[in-house]
C-alpha cells in the first residue's frame, strides 16, 4: 500500500516512523516532511497535497495538522475518490471553532466546563464578571495549542482579551489531571487509543504561557478501564453520535482533552487530528500494525477490536528553541544525535543546511524513550535529552512525574 502523510512535524515523523514498519506498506510518502521524515519516508517538497497523492497514486493519505483539515482537504480528496483519514472541514469545527464545540457539547449532554462564548471585547468584560477567578480565555480559532490563558486577577483577564481578540470563549476554571483521549472513527464506529498525558505549559511544575505541548507519556495507569470506558459513554460516543445525527459525521482523529474533576471527565478541548506530542509516545508504545485500521477507517470500514500496546510506558520530551513559546530564533546548529542509542528522536522543527542539522522552529526535537516502569522510561528520556545540544535549547524536567504519584 502507497502511503501519504501529510505534515511537517513531530506527530508526521512519528506516524512515518511506525507505519514503516508495517508489512502492509509498500510506499511511504511525506508531504512536505522534514530531516527526520526523510530518513523513513520520501519527503515531497510541496503543500499541493492533492497533486502529491495523485503523482503517487496514494492508496490512502493521513493527515497530521489541523490547518489544511480546517481548510477542506478532505472535502477535496473525497471528491477525487482518494481515500484518506481525517474530518471534513464542517466536522473539524469541533477543532477550528471553540464556541461551535461548547454548543454541540451542550446539545449532546457532554460534561464540559460552564462557558460564555462572546464576540466582542465589551461582552468579554461583562461575561467575566459571571466567573469566579481564576477564569480560562480561549481564542475560538486554530491557535496551535497556544490560544489559551487561564487569568488569575481582572487585570490579567482584561489583558487576555486583548491579546486573544474579541471572538473568544470563557470558561470556569476546572480543578483535576488532565488526560489526553484519542480515538480513530469511521464516523459511526471508534477505535481508542491509550490515554496519555501532555505537558502544556513551558515551565517545569505547569508553569508559565501555554505551548503546543512540551512533553508527554503513554501509561496503562493513566486512566483505568473503568475511567476509559466512563470516557467513551459520556464523551466520545455523544459527540460521534450527534455529529453524525446533525449530518457532519467526524471521521478521522477526534482528541478530547479532559479534565478528570471530582464529578467526573469534562472536556477541557476537543481536536480533530492527532496531538502532538502525544503521539510520538503513543507510536513509540503501539504494539498494533497501524495501517489496517488507518485504512479500514478511510473506508467506513473500522473495527472495534482493541488496539495492543506494549506493557513498557513511553514518555517523550521536547527540546524547544530559544524563545519559545513567543518569537522564536532559528538557524542553530543541533549537535550530539550521534550519541543517541536508547531513545527514538522525532524530528519536529530541524533543517538540514550543507548537511548541518539546524533548528527550524519553536518545538525542535521529540526525544522518546520507554522503560520497564514509568521511572526507568523517564530516565532512559533523559539520560538522551542530555546528549544534546543546540543554543538556547530548553525543555522541562519533569515530563511524567506526575505519573510517580499514582504508586
Amino acid at each position: 500500500m502507497k502511503i501519504l502523510v501529510v505534515g511537517a512535524g513531530g506527530r508526521e515523523h512519528a506516524l512515518c516512523w511506525k507505519l514503516a514498519q508495517s508489512p502492509k506498506t509498500s510506499a511511504l510518502y511525506a508531504a512536505p516532511g522534514n530531516p527526520g521524515t526523510a530518513q523513513v519516508a520520501t519527503c515531497l517538497p510541496t503543500t499541493d497535497y492533492l497533486a502529491a497523492a495523485e503523482s503517487i497514486d496514494a492508496d490512502l493519505t493521513v493527515v497530521g495538522p489541523e490547518t489544511p483539515l480546517a481548510a477542506g482537504m478532505v472535502d477535496q480528496f473525497r471528491a477525487r475518490g482518494r481515500r484518506i483519514v481525517g474530518p471534513t472541514a464542517a466536522a473539524a469545527r469541533l477543532e477550528s471553532s471553540k464556541s461551535f464545540a461548547k454548543e454541540l457539547m451542550l446539545r449532546a449532554g457532554i460534561p464540559t466546563a460552564r462557558f460564555a462564548a462572546v464576540t466582542s471585547a465589551n461582552e468579554a468584560r461583562d461575561a467575566l464578571r459571571e466567573f469566579d477567578l481564576p477564569v480560562v480565555l480561549k481564542a475560538d480559532g486554530l491557535a496551535a495549542g497556544k490560544g489559551v490563558i487561564i487569568a488569575h486577577t481582572d487585570a490579567e483577564a482584561n489583558r487576555a482579551i486583548e491579546h486573544l481578540g474579541a471572538t473568544l470563549v470563557i470558561e470556569e476554571f476546572l480543578v483535576g489531571e488532565e488526560v489526553s483521549f484519542i480515538v480513530l472513527s469511521d464516523g459511526v464506529n471508534v477505535l481508542a487509543l491509550e490515554p496519555t498525558q501532555d505537558h502544556k505549559t513551558v515551565y517545569d511544575g505547569d508553569q508559565g504561557p501555554n505551548t503546543g505541548g512540551m512533553g508527554a507519556y503513554c501509561e496503562g495507569r493513566i486512566l483505568d478501564l473503568f475511567g476509559q470506558e466512563l470516557v467513551m459513554a459520556q464523551v466520545i460516543r455523544p459527540a460521534i453520535a450527534q455529529m453524525r445525527a446533525e449530518g457532519t459525521p467526524f471521521t478521522g482523529f477526534l482528541y478530547a482533552g479532559l479534565m478528570m474533576t471530582a464529578q467526573g471527565p469534562k472536556v477541557v478541548e476537543f481536536n480533530a487530528r492527532l496531538g502532538d506530542p502525544e503521539t510520538q509516545a503513543l507510536m513509540h508504545r503501539m504494539a498494533s500494525d497501524f495501517v489496517e485500521p488507518l485504512f479500514a477507517a478511510a473506508h467506513g470500514a473500522l473495527d472495534e477490536t482493541p488496539l495492543e500496546w506494549k506493557a513498557d510506558p513511553s514518555v517523550c520530551v521536547v527540546l524547544a528553541a530559544a524563545g519559545y513559546p513567543g518569537a522564536v530564533r532559528t538557524g542553530d546548529k543541533i549537535t550530539g544525535l550521534d550519541q543517541i542509542h536508547t531513545a527514538t528522536v522525532f524530528h519536529a522543527g530541524t533543517k538540514l543546511e550543507n548537511n548541518v542539522l539546524l533548528t527550524s522552529g519553536g518545538r525542535v526535537l521529540g526525544i522518546t524513550a520507554s522503560g520497564a516502569t514509568l521511572d526507568l522510561a523517564i530516565r532512559n528520556t533523559y539520560e538522551d535529552v542530555r546528549k544534546i545540544h543546540f543554543d538556547g535549547m530548553h525543555y522541562r524536567g519533569d515530563i511524567g512525574q506526575k505519573g510517580l504519584k499514582r504508586w
